[in-house]
């Protein structure tokens, strides 16, 4: 995905008894195949829980701000201590760091399942977003100790990125058929054959050494502090109305610990996340770019999840499958992505690939209560799209943008951001449709803003993003997903080489 392999990513090669020749075969597939599960389930469960939602909503009577707190609890912890979670894989070892993740994803799987109200449901997905940042990097060390040979790392990561883009697919149509088929709730108990699987195969994997990584537990503390209060405030000014007090109050808190985080990252010696990186201008560009294709993406998702099953009266089965062509048309758009990528430099594709979303997000205004579903669906296509061919020569733009030592920390920064770009999507655009007698109204004006926000990056990437002659293409999954190559296991947060 940047100057670096696929197969050099995920930090340097254990000696001695980690090396491949002193390790049993099946111990080394057993390895693979449980990182890629693991990435396989954390990614299917940003996406799982959407169109699951109207069916919480009726057996506790939520309203959509609560429900959506059940999607950015646990988009959002996932986001945040991603820039701290390579730290702590490389500190105490990939291969405890992936167990600690795995134990705590998969109990507090089985807590969302079980939960007896929305309160303990939120707070579960919430942990299960934690436990879920832990295990992604550690999951990508794993791959790439498992082999010395360039050439089988390589197949090995790929089959890793593989899962992402697979779980991006199949989440609304798996979410629609647990929930229409068995309740709602197994979208969660599913996880847990996973789960104790996945643990059951780390028993044959080896050890990872441990690393002396400096932390920033303050700079951490205060991004949480920051990022969360901001998806209060714009959650609860939806459904309070903005200028409550405790929207502001919301407001308030999210500006002082941002303030805080600036200050503490531009002091630290070490700070999760340098703040001279966004000196950069293709980064800063590169990075907003990132945040708002998925902000339009998993906030268009959820408004049309309730408008399908709230409005137009469709299952939870029917919902999801009715996402299926703009899934798949966003897997398949990432391979030619990568052809155009390779010939034309970054910022051809990533400039098209907005402008497709855009123009399919504007489509979407045609839309009614009454639309026949074959021309709903063919209008979403687009949005799938856009973001399968701008997403790989996002991350390439990205990583071209910084020295090849910092690839890891680029990588990281980026991911962080198209996380909380979900996140604040859902919570945003969710908020224009929390009044459900205006329910058209706000789906509109959700369609306008999230349109809105593409075109100010479009013009950013249009403007400060040099060409680049010929660019090393990343095989990037869809938006979502997380760049697999270059992901948090060195000193410095999210630094890798």
């Amino acid at each position: 995905m940047s100057g670096q392999t696929a197969a050099d990513a995920g930090g340097s090669a254990p000696s001695g008894p980690e090396s491949t020749g002193n390790r049993p075969r099946l111990g080394l597939r057993s390895t693979v195949l449980v990182a890629c599960l693991a990435f396989f389930v954390i990614t299917l469960d940003t996406t799982v829980v959407n169109v699951a939602l109207p069916s919480i909503g009726q057996q506790w009577g939520g309203q959509v701000s609560a429900l959506q707190w059940v999607v950015t609890a646990y988009t959002l912890l996932f986001a945040a201590l991603l820039l701290s979670a390579g730290t702590i894989s490389d500190r105490i070892g990939a291969s405890r760091a992936f167990t600690i993740g795995l134990s705590v994803f998969t109990l507090m799987s089985a807590l969302c399942g079980l939960a007896p109200n929305l309160t303990v449901l939120i707070a579960a997905r919430a942990i299960q977003g934690a436990g879920a940042a832990v295990m992604m990097p550690a999951s990508l060390a794993l791959v790439r100790q498992a082999y010395d040979s360039p050439a089988q790392r390589a197949r090995a990561i790929a089959l890793w990125t593989a899962g992402g883009g697979a779980a991006v697919a199949a989440g609304p149509v798996v979410g629609g058929a647990l929930t229409t088929g068995l309740g709602w709730r197994w979208i969660f108990f599913v996880n847990l054959p996973v789960g104790v699987f996945a643990l059951v195969g780390m028993l044959r994997a080896p050890r990872s050494p441990r690393g002396h990584s400096p932390m920033d537990p303050v700079g951490q503390v205060t991004a949480v502090l920051a990022l969360a209060a901001l998806v209060f405030a714009v959650i609860t000014g939806g459904s309070g109305g903005w200028t409550s007090p405790t929207t502001i109050c919301g407001f308030l808190v999210a500006v002082l610990a941002g303030t805080a985080f600036l200050l503490v990252e531009s002091r630290q010696s070490d700070p999760a996340v340098p703040l001279t990186l966004f000196r950069i201008p293709s980064v800063a560009v590169c990075t907003s770019a990132g945040l708002a294709l998925n902000f339009g993406y998993y906030g268009l998702v959820f408004v049309f999840t309730i408008f399908f099953q709230e409005h137009r009266g469709a299952s939870a089965l029917t919902a999801g499958l009715m996402f299926l062509p703009m899934t798949a048309f966003t897997t398949l758009v990432n391979l030619l992505a990568g052809k155009l990528t390779n010939r034309y430099g970054p910022r051809l594709p990533l400039i098209l690939g907005q402008v497709i979303q855009t123009v399919g997000i504007l489509g979407l205004l045609l839309v009614r209560r009454d639309t026949p579903t074959p021309l709903l669906l063919a209008l979403l296509v687009p949005l799938g799209i856009g973001g399968g061919l701008a997403i790989p020569p996002l991350t390439s733009a990205m990583l071209e943008s910084v020295p090849h030592e910092r690839a890891g920390l680029a990588s990281g920064v980026l991911s962080a951001a198209r996380q909380f770009g979900g996140a604040i999507g859902v919570a945003l655009l969710g908020a224009l449709i929390a009044d459900s007698a205006h329910f058209m109204t706000g789906m509109r004006i959700s369609l306008v803003v999230g349109a809105a926000v593409l075109v100010a990056t479009t013009l950013g990437v249009a403007l400060f993003l040099p060409g680049s002659p010929k660019p090393a293409a990343p095989s990037t999954p869809a938006p979502g997903t997380e760049e697999p190559a270059t992901v948090s296991l060195r000193p410095g947060g999210l630094e890798s080489r």
